[in-house]
């Protein structure tokens, strides 16, 4: 048998493989001075970083430009109250944002520093992304955390009941138009029947967003967001080509050898009418605070009845009144030219998000402004763009680094930035890439 020397320069014959993984292991639990000077180095950078984050905003500074309701409501230039509005809005924004650095900064900063506290290879303690797996949620503000639970509670209530309330008024309206021949009933009743189906569209594809799937999460790796326009888009589609049926029913009707009878209205008709009026408007008022693009579509859909559906109820009612018979089917072609031009405009808003339209000013200002609270650890900004996908927004941002900073605080602190902008509640991804020249292309091909 060959001798094999050991550490200790002794031979020996009787070792097993066991044994010396066994002392390999060992030796690798033992940390090393290079990691522990290493691991310094680390923690002084992100202590560095983490005041330099939280030393951004003098909060107090900034209240002092807020106005107060009473001061508002002292101004009587409707311009000059509508800066101050404006102005209050912005603070807002900016005082979100710096809660949002503030609350993350450590937890983020944490995460990206993994260690081994038992030596087995395994990063045992890797701060709260790990343990949230990736999950921002439980990093935001607790006062930001219950306003998004309260704002999906409010939207699955508002969903809810139109889902009810839609059944309720399309079974009277199904029962008036059998008593009735007014066209402007039967146009109701057409958008009763959409109405349902545009709130079973949006209930359904809120459920698919909401699916936590592991199967979807490999088929659609980003998200199923989009999901929520394409919803919109579909139903706007079906409401324009039902209401040129309609149109193309009333003109047909005002055309020579038509029927010159007034439609009249019985009183199961004009009870339905009115109680969807009422159920509408309340619907309407309680979905305005909703500000999510499904809630709000239900809040358009629900003015845009109260507006048809009283005129639905005048129209055969002066026609009838007056005898004026062509007053019915006027009525519904102009109820019909209003629903297509509103849901066309909802059509084009929502296939310009989907193509990637940019967002709103404010939108803008505000992930600019999140921008500037990194300044104290960026040298510069190359380029800023956000752009909706969707209801979403992404962001993609080039910061500047010196050329001779580490990888490693370069991926920290782009990292840092990236999980803070996808923490706003507009923002769905962000991609934060990093620079050390002003000079060159900016890093997307011209497409």
């Amino acid at each position: 048998m060959v001798h094999k020397p050991l550490n200790n320069g002794h031979a020996t014959s009787d070792y097993k493989p066991d044994d010396l993984e066994a002392a390999i292991s060992a030796s690798r639990r033992k940390p090393r001075f290079k990691d522990i000077v290493n691991a310094a180095v680390h923690d002084d950078f992100h202590g560095e970083l983490k005041r330099k984050l939280k030393d951004g905003v003098d909060r107090d500074e900034l209240e002092k430009y807020r106005k107060s309701i009473s001061e508002l409501n002292e101004i009587k230039d409707k311009k000059v109250r509508a800066f101050y509005e404006q102005q209050n809005e912005r603070l807002n924004d900016w005082l979100e944002v710096d809660t949002l650095v503030m609350s993350m900064a450590d937890d983020v900063l944490d995460s990206m520093n993994p260690q081994d506290a038992d030596g087995d290879g395994v990063a045992e303690i890797g701060g709260a992304l790990k343990t949230t797996k990736g999950d921002i949620d439980p990093l935001l503000p607790e006062d930001e955390r219950e306003r998004r639970k309260t704002g999906e509670r409010r939207a699955k209530w508002a969903i809810n009941i139109n889902v009810i309330a839609n059944i309720i008024l399309l079974t009277a309206k199904i029962i008036a138009a059998f008593a009735s021949s007014s066209l402007s009933l039967i146009a109701s009743l057409v958008d009763s029947a959409l109405d349902l189906l545009c709130t079973l569209i949006i209930w359904t594809t809120n459920k698919l967003v909401q699916w936590k799937i592991r199967r979807l999460r490999h088929k659609f790796p980003v998200g199923r967001r989009r999901l929520e326009p394409l919803g919109i888009l579909v139903f706007s589609i079906i409401m324009i080509v039902s209401f040129l049926q309609i149109l193309q029913e009333s003109v047909t009707k005002l055309l020579p050898g038509g029927p010159r009878d007034a439609a009249t209205l019985p009183p199961v008709a004009i009870g339905a009418l009115v109680a969807t009026v009422v159920i509408k408007g309340i619907i309407w008022f309680g979905c305005i605070r909703v500000k999510t693009t499904q809630v709000q579509a239900l809040a358009q859909d629900c003015k845009t009845d109260v507006v048809f559906n009283t005129l639905s109820l005048l129209f055969p009612l002066l026609g009838h009144q007056f005898s004026l018979w062509w007053l019915d089917p006027v009525g519904a072609a102009l109820l019909s030219l209003f629903i297509i031009y509103d849901w066309a405009e909802t059509c084009f808003e929502n296939v310009a998000r989907l193509t990637g339209s940019a967002v709103s000013p404010n939108v803008l200002k505000k992930v600019t402004f999140l921008a500037w609270r990194f300044a104290p650890v960026v040298d510069a900004y190359k380029t800023i763009t956000a752009y909706h996908a969707g209801d979403g927004v992404w962001v993609e941002m080039d910061i500047m680094l010196k050329e001779e900073t580490r990888l490693s605080r370069a991926h920290d602190i782009a990292e840092t930035l990236q999980y803070c902008l996808e923490g706003l509640s507009e923002v769905d991804r962000a991609f934060v890439s990093v620079d050390y020249t002003s000079q060159g292309p900016t890093g997307h091909a011209e497409g």
